[in-house]
């Protein structure tokens, strides 16, 4: 539906997106009231009862969860689902009659003539809508502001220099990525059906996204999970835009984090730049924004258990387990699985290995770290200075400590299928996850399910049933998914020492420990999953969107700083003829007037009042009807000071201790000294003590 509010951006969307225009006249009607969503040109007074429709829930990430590739004969386009997508994992959680649709980009560039039909083949079928964007678009929002400036900067590097730290700002990256924000807007719009469904918005790419659906749909119910961690102030603070993008996250009626360190420094930084204090009532938090309760969630997110363990159960993952088991017969197997890039802390990693076999030479062809890294999500010299260095020290290591038929670290950099990185947790001994900062990290969670093994699994590699499992976590205390892990042992990952140490204490530890730290794990684990994940969010953002129709919405401000100032049903503008008519009306009046602020600006510097002032209070004070107050933090005496031409005016000072009537003396309207009884047993508890 069109809002009246929302009128004059009719040029952001097309005027095909709109097919929702025919049912403007369900409106729903709240307490007698009519809700804010006027009824426009286009009424079709042929409609007289609502349709009913499955809920749908619409999912917008950054890519779709499909797979692409074009047919170089044919020149046809075949697509199927990606089943490893968290965004196609999420549905699992949702009731079983809601439909679930999805918008983002595709992995795969399409030509500007193929794309009308590509849209809609993957619409019909997949109930996916793609954004295209150009070359030039996708570099600016993606590859500029996303990967070398928010993510950085959100994982704690600061842009200090060109070669380190991503890029700095700039204005022309940034409004980029506001024009591919607004693109993927247009496309939720073309399918939402704001009285019925709900958006999820996910991850750093699109926090601007919920100012511009907001302001098209006053009511659509709409979450934001973070997948990245939320920096602290000290350095959230140093993005220009801050103000910005916090505005537009406020939009959301829910916003996700994966722990609550995450979610602290988001709400220390809504009250320090945007002065926004929060509530903790009943469990849930919640920020008073524009008369709108924000409701914050902290979970973590997890895996699919159902779709690991299908992995578990086939044949070629136990053949390659069983290869791989025959292959480092009689070592102690260590394993990581990271993405190529600088905060992973491979190199930190590969450090430590060497360390440990430094400071315990007995270990040597005794141990063997498996290094698997994922190709980098995005391109720059840095990735290449982390594949060179990465590259380097396990090149020492091995040389060092190397000998024929033993390499103490095996480095795996390329892609590797999820059957072979199944076959590989299950084999090994301890899994490590060191990184300098990461969002969440999934890979203890896909190592701890591995290990409990599969009937297939456990055949090919002679483990009974009954054998009790056992599993061993080295995780860094930066990364989302180690509060969550509470047998693990965590390190600091940038005392290569500590991790060395750990790595020791995980080969040498009993079997039955191993077994009790994995139990914990697992049954956390499987009980926590991403259906788990999803049905808690979306149950939470029904909850915080249940008074929707209680309220009237009324849009303020513009750009990136519009919000939705909600009031009850029965609030009516104070507008001036109001005032004079019940000012004219009354015979006995009251006016309580505050100074700083009110009379005076906060940022003047003489706060002595100018004498339009002085003249409008006795003004006011000359007639019989009005009893006139000055009410201030300020002292008695200069308010006395300045007041004293205005005879008749009441003046109460220091937020109502001091009081006097007209030119009279001030009275105070307590003892001074009543304090002493408040904090009399306080102070002697204490000095008891």
């Amino acid at each position: 539906m069109i809002t009246q509010s929302c009128k004059d951006n009719l040029d952001m969307i097309s005027v095909n997106d709109f097919r929702v225009v025919d049912r403007i006249p369900r409106i729903m009607n709240v307490l007698g009231a009519l809700s804010e969503i006027e009824v426009g040109e286009h009424d079709d007074e042929g409609v007289t009862s609502p349709v009913v429709s499955k809920p749908r829930r619409i999912i917008v990430a950054n890519q779709l969860p499909i797979r692409g590739h074009r047919n170089e004969e044919t020149k046809g386009w075949y697509f199927e689902l990606d089943e490893e997508s968290l965004v196609l994992q999420l549905k699992d959680g949702f009731p079983a009659n809601s439909e679930v649709w999805y918008v983002g980009l595709l992995k795969v560039d399409v030509e500007t003539k193929d794309q009308d039909e590509v849209a809609r083949l993957l619409f019909s079928m997949f109930r996916c809508v793609p954004v295209f964007l150009t070359d030039d678009q996708k570099n600016k929002y993606y590859h500029g502001f996303c990967k070398h400036y928010l993510w950085p900067l959100f994982h704690y590097m600061l842009p200090l220099s060109p070669s380190r730290g991503g890029v700095r700002f700039d204005r022309s990256l940034w409004e980029g990525y506001i024009v591919a924000n607004r693109l993927f807007a247009n496309k939720v719009t073309e399918i939402l059906r704001h009285h019925e469904d709900s958006v999820w918005v996910h991850d750093y790419h699109l926090m601007v996204l919920p100012a511009f659906l907001r302001k098209r749909f006053n009511r659509v119910k709409l979450g934001f999970f973070l997948h990245s961690p939320f920096p602290s102030s000290e350095i959230y603070r140093t993005i220009p835009v801050r103000e910005e993008i916090l505005r537009s996250l406020l939009n959301c009626d829910l916003i996700g984090f994966h722990t609550f360190d995450y979610a602290r420094h988001f709400l220390s930084c809504c009250s320090k730049m945007l002065g926004i204090d929060y509530q903790c009532k009943r469990g849930y938090i919640g920020l008073d924004y524009c008369g709108k309760t924000i409701s914050i969630k902290i979970l973590h997110m997890g895996i699919h258990m159902g779709q690991l363990e299908s992995v578990l159960n086939m044949e070629h993952t136990a053949t390659l387990a069983k290869q791989l088991k025959e292959k480092f017969e009689g070592k102690i197997v260590m394993v990581g699985v990271d993405d190529l890039d600088l905060l992973k802390g491979i190199s930190s990693k590969f450090s430590a290995m060497g360390r440990l076999l430094e400071m315990r030479p007995e270990l040597i062809g005794k141990v063997v770290l498996v290094q698997i890294a994922n190709p980098a999500r995005s391109q720059g010299k840095d990735v290449q200075e982390v594949q060179n260095e990465t590259t380097l020290i396990a090149q020492q290591i091995n040389q060092k400590y190397g000998y024929e038929g033993y390499q103490p670290i095996v480095f795996i950099n390329g892609p590797v299928s999820t059957l072979e990185k199944a076959a590989y947790y299950a084999i090994s001994e301890c899994c490590v996850v060191n990184a300098l900062r990461d969002g969440m990290n999934l890979v203890s969670y896909k190592y701890t399910v591995c290990r409990q093994g599969s009937p297939v699994l456990d055949e090919a590699l002679g483990i009974d049933k009954s054998y009790p499992r056992k599993s061993f976590l080295i995780v860094s205390e930066f990364i989302g998914c180690s509060p969550s892990l509470s047998g693990a042992r965590r390190v600091n990952p940038w005392d290569v020492g500590a991790v060395a140490d750990a790595m020791y204490a995980g080969i040498h530890m009993k079997d039955e420990e191993k077994h009790l730290r994995h139990e914990k794990h697992y049954k956390y684990i499987s009980s926590h999953d991403v259906a788990f994940w999803a049905r808690s969010f979306d149950l939470d953002l029904e909850r915080a969107c249940k008074e929707h129709y209680l309220k009237r919405y009324y849009n303020v401000g513009f750009g990136l700083n519009f919000r939705v100032a909600a009031v009850g049903t029965n609030f009516r503008m104070l507008t001036t003829e109001r005032v004079v008519a019940a000012y004219n009306n009354t015979n006995s009046r009251l006016i309580l007037l505050d100074y700083d602020g009110t009379m005076m600006p906060q940022c003047a510097v003489d706060k002595t009042p100018r004498s339009e002032v002085i003249s409008i209070l006795n003004c006011l004070c000359s007639d019989p009807k009005n009893v006139v107050f000055i009410v201030s933090g300020r002292g008695r005496d200069p308010l006395s000071k300045w007041f004293s031409p205005c005879e008749t005016l009441g003046i109460s000072a220091e937020h109502g201790y001091f009081t006097r009537y007209c030119l009279a003396h001030f009275i105070s309207l307590c003892d001074a000294w009543i304090w002493c009884f408040l904090f009399q047993p306080l102070i002697t508890l204490f000095t008891l003590l």
